[in-house]
Parts: structure tokens; sequence; C-alpha cells
């Protein structure tokens, strides 16, 4: 049996799926269906076990510990490497093809995404070892998917000939999303949707950058060669990293590679790119609506309605996205759904802050999440897990107070420990060295107050860090 390194490429922004999706959360890291599991959890139990080996998870540096967070969770060991840019596919898949190459030489690797939905498990690892097989005599197998509908969300595959009675044929060619009328005519032909999941030796891979791509894998082969150890992350070369160019592994190497091919998958799979995606995969009501959170809808039809707060109501709508959080409401008709990401880059352009940040914003000790901010205040909810600890710092241009409403915080202050419990509060003046630590066995839940002439938060000074961030 032929052994499978997984490589997992975690670094997307997914703002399709704003603004449940953002900068700070992308939606490869949300519960978005109902496990409870991010996508990214999902595809890490998916390639859980023999035959495939522990896996490399490649994503951007500020999601290094919510993905150490999620792989503990689900009981995953494996290498985080930490990109300090996105340069897109072919230099993710070029790094991973190269510590492949280093790590396990004998195996052939997978490269997934983590932010697709696969409904069948089995017949994924099933799919996975069959091609693993044809990868190891030299070709770049793709994942090719069934298509249920001429959709214009996705590239397609055209197949070639046969290679051997396994269902794997040479891929004959890759042709970019279409219109509608191209898209039917693809269907009809039997042509595959493009799952943009590839399995090879790393080898071949390397081998066919080199040729295509050379840029590419020499960028990605000096940042592996310069990176450093940063707690239990291999953080790559930045300087060495950005010199690669920002394309695609399609463009860079599957669309002229002779040694492709593709085999129909046996899963049902979605990339879930955008809101209508969402709808189309999880279980509806009576009259065709996903509802999640409090939602009261009269009259509606096939329609996506979520609220993670407020209440949300609707009358009268058909076929309508309705998303809402704590500080941004989405309503657009499912087929405008797929540009959703032009929106964002509209509130990008306007400044405004929720088109990257959530209100809760996550750390390595916990989240924090704002209540309210003035001119010369700003109110915080923070939540700290058992054991963590904040960075030993300091603030030149506000004081706080803290108000511990769950659990007991043990706070350093100018070199003096002291314990605050429930119902009790503590003054951290400007300048102050200070320290929270949770020592307790459940999460500490404390209100902070700022008040100063500045609020924001790179008035940090951090003196000590146990995260390696001072």
């Amino acid at each position: 049996m032929t052994l499978i390194l997984p490589v997992i490429m975690a670094g997307g922004a997914g703002t399709r799926l704003w603004p449940l999706s953002r900068d700070s959360m992308p939606k490869q890291f949300i519960a978005l269906l109902e496990d409870d599991l991010s996508t990214f959890q999902a595809t890490l139990l998916r390639v859980k076990g023999a035959p495939f080996l522990p896996p490399i998870v490649i994503t951007n540096h500020e999601f290094r510990f919510i993905v150490a967070e999620q792989m503990q969770a689900v009981g995953v060991q494996g290498q985080i490497v930490l990109e300090p840019e996105r340069r897109d596919s072919a230099a993710a898949i070029a790094v991973g093809a190269l510590l492949a190459s280093r790590v396990a030489p004998d195996a052939v690797a997978v490269a997934l995404a983590a932010d697709h939905v696969v409904e069948n498990a089995a017949a994924f690892r099933a799919d996975a070892m069959v091609a693993a097989e044809f990868a190891a005599t030299g070709l770049i197998v793709t994942l090719g998917i069934v298509p249920t509908a001429p959709s214009v969300a996705y590239g397609y595959i055209e197949a070639g000939e046969a290679l051997g009675d396994a269902g794997t044929k040479r891929l004959k060619r890759f042709v970019e999303k279409p219109d509608a009328a191209t898209a039917q005519g693809y269907l009809d032909q039997g042509f595959l949707w493009n799952s943009g999941n590839f399995v090879f030796a790393a080898p071949t891979m390397i081998e066919e950058l080199t040729r295509f791509a050379p840029d590419v894998i020499a960028a990605a082969r000096e940042a592996l060669d310069g990176a450093t150890t940063d707690l239990d992350f291999i953080r790559l070369d930045g300087r060495a990293f950005g010199r690669a160019p920002r394309i695609s592994i399609d463009y860079a190497v599957m669309e002229k590679t002779q040694h492709a091919g593709v085999i129909a998958a046996g899963f049902d799979w979605s990339d879930i790119g955008a809101w209508d995606s969402i709808h189309e995969v999880m279980d509806k009501d009576g009259a065709g609506n996903v509802l999640r959170g409090p939602v009261v809808a009269l009259d509606t039809t096939n329609s996506l309605l979520r609220s993670d707060d407020m209440l949300l109501t609707t009358i009268g709508l058909t076929d309508m996205v309705v998303v809402a959080t704590r500080d941004a409401v989405l309503v657009a008709s499912k087929s405008a759904a797929p540009h959703v990401k032009r929106l964002v880059e509209t509130l990008k352009q306007q400044g405004r802050p929720e088109a990257t940040e959530h209100l809760r914003i996550y750390r390595p000790w916990g989240w924090y999440q704002r209540i309210d901010i003035g001119s010369r205040f700003q109110v915080k909810r923070i939540n700290v897990k058992p054991g963590a600890k904040l960075s030993l710092q300091k603030h030149f241009h506000r004081s706080e107070h803290w108000v511990v409403v769950r659990g007991t915080a043990e706070v350093t202050l100018d070199g003096s420990v002291s314990h605050i419990h429930e119902n009790e509060s503590i003054y951290l003046p400007i300048g102050c060295t200070h320290r929270l630590y949770n020592p307790g066995k459940i999460e500490l839940e404390l209100i902070e107050v700022q008040v100063g002439s500045y609020t924001g938060e790179d008035d940090i000074i951090r003196i000590e860090d146990i995260y390696a961030r001072a």
C-alpha cells in the first residue's frame, strides 16, 4: 500500500462568505455546517490514519494558533508551515512538495484545500488510494468531480484515454470557468469539475514546477532552506517567499504538464465558495429554506437565513441570502451571492473595519470582543483559556480596569501577584507592567474598561510572551 502524505492548504481568506468569514477568521476555521466542525477539522479527520501520514498544514502566520488549537481539538498532530504572505496555490504546493521530499521521500502527497466539503469520507479515502498508485508511477492525478449541474462557478476537466481499469484517465485539458451555455455543453460531453485537489509524488511535482514555473520553485526552496522554528511552527523566510509569483497551480503546472491524470471521484463535493453553495449542501425545511440561529421566516422560500446573535425575521422572500452577525448584515439574492467578494473590496476601499475584522478577535490565549468604544474609552469582554497567560506588557496611553465575572484571575502588577475572584476588580494605571493568567480549571471571563487618549491595539509593549510575540 502506498503511503500518502496530506498537504493541507489553509491560508485563504474566504471573502465570498462575508460577513461570517473575514481575514481575521476565514471560513475554513468556522463551523459552517451542522456537525460543529470547521471544514479544516473535517479535512484533518478525513486523512487521519493509515495509509495517510501526519499532515503538513500550510497556512498564513496570522492563523498559526487557530490551526494548532483546531488540530489539537480533533487529535491530529502534524507540521505547521507558516506563509509570511499569500502567494496562491503554486507557491504553497511547491513548499509542500519540497518538504514532503525531505520528510517522507517514499510517500506520495495529496494536496487538499482546507475549505471544501466532502460528504463521503470513505469514498474519498478509496479514491485517494487509487490516485496514489498512479501518482507513484509519475503522474499528477487530479480528483475530478462528476457535475450535478452546468455550474459556471467551477473550472472543468476533459478526460482522455483510460489508464488501466481503476477508473483513472489521462487528463486531456483544463478549461476555465465557462458561461452557462458552454457549461451545459461540457456537461453533455462528460467533462468533470476541477476540485483543485491533486495527488503526486514529490519529485514529479518538483520537476514539473522546475520546468514550467522555475521562479516559484526557486523561491519556495529558498524560503524553506531559510526557514526558522518558532515554537512548534516552521516559519518560512519572508523575503524569499515574497519573490514567488502569485499564481495558481492550475496555471503554473496543470495546464501545461504532459504527466497528468484524472479520476472521477465517487464522493459528493463542494468548495462552498459562496452562500448559494452553502444553501445547496445544507438540510432545508419544507419551504426549501436553510435557517440557522434565532430566525423567524414567514412566506419565505428557497432562502438561506442565518443569525449569530440578534433576532432575524423575514416576510415574503424568495431565493435570498440574509446573514446577520453582531456588527454586519448581508442581504443578497442567491444569484448575486458569488459576487460578495466585490462588496468586500468596496468596504475595504471605504476603510470599513468590518470588511476584515470580527468583533471577536482570537488570540493564542483565548479571545476578546469589543462591547463599546468612544473617543477616550473602550470596553471589552475577555475570555482566557485554563492555563493560558497573556504577555507581560504595558501601555503608554491608557489605563485599564478589570472586573472578573467568571473564574479566577492571577494578575501581576509591577511585580506584585494577586488573585482576583468573581465580582472583584483591579485597576492598572498608565505605564504599569502587568500580566493576566488563568490558573483555574474553567475559562476566565472579565470585563476590561480602557480609558485614555488612545486605545488602539498597537499601544501594547510586550516585555515577555510565552507565544513568542514579544
